[in-house]
């Protein structure tokens, strides 16, 4: 037989996944000898048999895969034999490159969830169980190549019959990096609020049940780090987390035992059901069902949708099917910090949140909150990009792969930060890191920005960052040595939804949110930005600009944003409409007024966000809000869809085009002493805003039109702009793995600062 060898690499999700397994399966049923080995770069593989062997094998190897395994890149060869003996699985190398990808932390998949409520099998009721298929990855990765040793597992030596698992080619658990089990891995302990032992292994688990359904609040150290636990079906205890954790009217997810519970308390789509039931297992927001046998009011008030997830550990597992009930499930920390991920830290950082501790000895390596998606215009968009994503990278372009290219290091913004690094074709962002308000959030964010280049041995030759000099993470970008570029806000919104859609310039693009430095110094937000071949944009319209009094105050007061419109409009007029400024004290006006008349801590605004915030205050439904966007998700709530209506505006001839939003106003200030409903009010603004995109992307006449900033997370804006894009001969883009708010503003520079470079 005349032999030939074949040798491969293989880049992509191709280390956690159960790859070498397969490989090694692969080869000794084709009888093929060789090896395969993990490295820093991939997986290379090298195989030596017949031709028509070796043919077999690079067909079956693509089309075989692991369910979770992505081949970003591969190359063969076909060389003279060595030849080999047998086949092996060589110890990794980690030497070269870094360019492999890093898997996510995935769902427990069904095989390790019938295993843990399995009496006879030696897993049973382990809260650590996982298999090549599923578990933890990215929360505990420490180095490349991903092996044990290189993980927060290396604590834990394997037991005889764990070994014997992981050495076995016909095993699920062959090569599973994160394997244990009750003998030799990770233990529970439940401890109290004092850090005192109280239970350990199974009990401890049982006992913390029983304190959830006796009313208490546990915190629960999971996958990605601490969260806080109460039963979502008793008001009181809902109402006591409120109150520790300071978040009033804040939604809450809640975590279901079973597909069939969560549609018993909301609506579910066949599509909603597969993102719910993915590896990913994000919260998923639904529609609630009109009756609800849970405190829905407590849990979200005055929202129409409930963050839904299922159990996504074996630790999940176990206690929702002791529980057999929803429980709230939200992020243990406190308002503006990162979730807390070692126990001691809890201890400290929770005290006085939480009344038990439901703790483990397997170190978390970097923080991880749950994600959130939801379905918008038929497809999944993920709002908060964390578990089950991060650190999956986005593919710039193939040809832009290797030493050449620029290696970026983008900062993010200030809220909602991530950080991104483009190593090759490839740009990683991080998981969620939050706003960088307080000193424990900003110290996440500087682990986060080393994390990445660490893990990928890679040197930025280039920093990206906002252009707002008083972000925190623009000011750390400041210190760094490296030559830096400042991008434009809403040019990343914009860039970032490009890049992900694989669309180039010439696109008109549409970013609108709440607040972004715009380059002549006022606050942007309403942003029409035309994206030229060499990387820059050119701001085509916006929505006319009116001052916010008191600044920053405004974004927490909507109130005020209706006065900065108001005085917009009517000048010193305003003062004699009583009608107008009820909603404010004789004294609360004196200095309001003085700002106004004197541009004193009044800036400038054009922000989309903004005119949502006045609107809803100029109605009544919100005069000051507890949590970012309030305002304006209960003026998408209020709509009263029958109606179709949209009320006038104005285009300028000017450059850049203005939307002059005055005629609107003046429209709805008649609704109102006419007395016109809310619902139609909020739905005539809504179909306005589209109307203009749409007139906007008429006078400009660019085909492609990519949507993106924190306002298209608003599903009644987003899918009515898009049925009306699509219906004038338009093709609209929107953001979908990538979020639309700030959290995907780093890929965006880093995308910008490429292009600029």
């Amino acid at each position: 037989m005349n032999r030939e060898r074949l040798r491969i690499v293989v880049r992509g999700v191709v280390q956690g996944v159960g790859f070498r397994p397969f490989v090694f399966r692969l080869a000794t049923d084709l009888e093929l000898e060789g090896w395969v080995q993990n490295s820093a770069a991939g997986v290379f593989v090298e195989v030596e048999g017949s031709r028509v062997s070796l043919d077999s094998f690079l067909a079956r190897l693509t089309k075989e895969k692991p369910p979770r395994a992505v081949i970003r890149n591969f190359e063969s060869a076909f060389l003279d034999p060595v030849p080999y003996r047998g086949f092996e699985i060589r110890a990794s190398e980690e030497k070269g490159a870094k360019t492999v990808l890093i898997l996510p932390d995935m769902a427990s998949c069904d095989d390790c969830a019938r295993e843990i409520f399995d009496p006879a099998n030696r897993r049973f009721r382990y809260p650590f169980t996982n298999c090549t298929n599923c578990g933890p990855r990215f929360s505990i990765i420490e180095a490349l190549p991903y092996d044990r040793a290189n993980t927060s597992m290396t604590k834990f030596p394997m037991c005889a019959a764990c070994a014997a698992e992981y050495a076995d080619p016909s095993d699920r658990r062959f090569h599973a990096e994160p394997i244990a089990c009750s003998n030799c891995g990770p233990q529970l302990q439940l401890w109290d609020e004092k850090g005192r032992t109280l239970a350990s292994q199974d009990e401890a688990l049982r006992r913390a049940a029983d304190s959830i359904r006796a009313g208490k609040i546990v915190a629960l150290k999971g996958l990605g780090g601490f969260q806080l636990i109460v039963d979502a079906t008793n008001e009181r205890a809902i109402l006591r987390l409120r109150e520790r954790k300071h978040r009033e009217e804040k939604p809450f997810a809640v975590m279901v035992p079973s597909l069939a519970a969560a549609r018993e308390l909301c609506q579910i789509s066949d599509v909603e059901e597969r993102l719910l039931l993915s590896a990913e297992a994000p919260i998923v927001l639904l529609a609630k069902r009109s009756v609800l046998t849970i405190p829905h009011l407590a849990l979200a008030p005055r929202n129409p949708n409930l963050g839904v997830m299922l159990p996504y550990t074996p630790l999940h597992h176990l206690l929702m099917r002791e529980l057999a009930q929803p429980i709230v499930a939200t992020s243990g920390n406190r308002s503006g910090e990162p979730i807390c991920i070692d126990e001691d830290e809890a201890l400290e950082r929770l005290r006085g949140f939480a009344d038990f501790f439901l703790v483990h000895d397997r170190p978390i390596v970097r923080p991880m909150d749950d994600s959130i998606a939801r379905i918008m215009a038929g497809r999944e968009m993920v709002l908060r990009r964390a578990r089950g994503y991060a650190p999956l990278p986005i593919v710039q372009s193939p040809e832009v792969e290797g030493e050449r290219s620029e290696t970026v290091l983008a900062l993010g913004a200030h809220l909602k930060n991530t950080v991104a690094l483009s190593v090759g074709a490839n740009t990683f962002l991080s998981q969620h890191l939050g706003d960088l308000e307080t000193a424990p959030a900003y110290a996440a964010f500087l682990r986060s920005a080393a994390d990445l280049p660490r893990l990928y041995d890679a040197a930025p030759t280039l920093i990206a960052c906002d252009l707002h000099p008083e972000y925190l993470s623009s000011k750390y970008a400041a210190e760094l040595p490296t030559p830096k570029i400042r991008v434009q806000h809403h040019w990343a919104h914009i860039a970032a939804c490009m890049a992900e859609n694989e669309i180039g310039p010439p696109t008109l693009g549409v970013a609108w949110d709440g607040t972004g430095h715009g380059p002549d110094g006022t606050i942007w937000g309403g942003e029409f930005l035309l994206a030229n071949a060499n990387g820059s944009f050119a701001r085509v319209a916006h929505l006319r600009s009116f001052r916010l009094p008191g600044g920053n105050q405004a974004i927490k007061e909507p109130r005020r944003s209706a006065l900065g419109v108001l005085s917009e409009i009517f000048g010193e007029s305003l003062w004699e409409q009583t009608d107008l400024i009820a909603s404010f004290s004789a004294s609360e006006l004196r200095p309001l007024r003085r700002m106004l008349a004197k541009n004193i801590q009044t800036p400038l605004t054009s922000s989309a966000g903004r005119v949502f915030d006045a609107v809803a205050a100029l109605i009544g439904l919100r005069m000051r809000t507890s949590f970012e966007g309030q305002a304006a998700m209960e003026l998408e709530f209020a709509i009263d869809r029958s109606f179709r209506e949209a009320y006038p505006f104005r285009l300028t001839e000017t450059e850049p085009i203005v939307i002059d939003w005055e005629p609107t106003i003046r429209a709805l200030l008649s609704d109102i002493k006419s007395g016109t409903l809310p619902g139609a009010i909020a739905a005539k603004f809504h179909h306005m805003l589209t109307e203009a995109i749409v007139a906007v992307a008429a006078k400009i006449g660019e085909p492609r039109i990519a949507l993106s900033g924190g306002c298209f997370q608003n599903r009644y804006l987003l899918e009515h702009t898009i049925d009306r894009l699509r219906a004038e001969k338009f093709r609209p883009y929107w953001p979908q793995r990538i979020p639309p708010n700030d959290g995907g503003i780093a890929l965006g520079q880093v995308i910008a600062a490429r292009a600029l470079r």
